[in-house]
């Protein structure tokens, strides 16, 4: 994830349905998927990533990506984050997603208010993921995937409890965050991370 690569002879066609999981957390990269369903396809029980248990997320994203047109993701780093802001993190993970496709959609149904810029028309769609099936098959499948890396991430700096959590600022993790500092894969410039790491600075000559 995270290859913007070149153009190259692609044909631009279909219209893409995109969204980005990893706006809050405190940790991990923003992911974003970009996913093309054939036309008038129907899947039951697809809705916004959110409204669903993380079991009904997996299988989901399983027939999402064995029976979609095309799909791909991007991603932007906690370093990335940090260096643009989340937002502009954020749309950059979504240029990545639709550049990873094997082909240029002409369009894109992007949830939220914001569209991220390229050779291609794009539309924001507010609520988005809960009534445009494009865009809830890319928050599934963003999903599902940003839950992975965070598992593999937790087997990395197992004190955090990123399996649990996946990032975001719970007490658990706030607490953890608290006692041990900030991890590499921390948002620095996120203020929870940004108040322990200024904490963990002061008591570093008294340990």
């Amino acid at each position: 994830m995270g290859n913007e690569g070149a153009f190259g002879p692609r044909t631009v066609q279909g219209v893409a349905g995109v969204d980005e999981v990893g706006r809050g957390p405190l940790a991990g990269p923003v992911v974003a998927a970009a996913v093309i369903l054939p036309e008038s396809y129907a899947l039951a029980g697809l809705a916004d990533s959110k409204r669903l248990s993380a079991r009904r997320r997996e299988v989901l994203a399983g027939i999402l990506r064995s029976e979609a047109a095309a799909w791909a993701l991007g991603s932007a780093s906690a370093a990335e984050i940090d260096q643009l802001n989340i937002h502009h993190a954020t749309l950059l993970a979504m240029r990545r997603a639709v550049l990873a496709l094997p082909w240029v959609p002409a369009d894109l149904l992007v949830d939220g208010r914001f569209t991220p810029e390229g050779p291609w028309r794009a539309t924001a769609v507010v609520g988005g993921d809960a009534t445009v099936p494009a865009i809830s098959a890319a928050s599934i499948i963003a999903k599902v995937a940003r839950d992975a890396l965070l598992a593999e991430l937790h087997l990395r700096y197992p004190v955090y409890g990123f399996d649990r959590h996946a990032g975001y600022p719970t007490v658990a993790h706030l607490c953890a965050l608290e006692r041990h500092g900030p991890c590499p894969e921390h948002r620095r410039s996120f203020g929870p991370v940004a108040r322990s790491l200024e904490a963990n600075r002061v008591l570093e000559p008294l340990r």
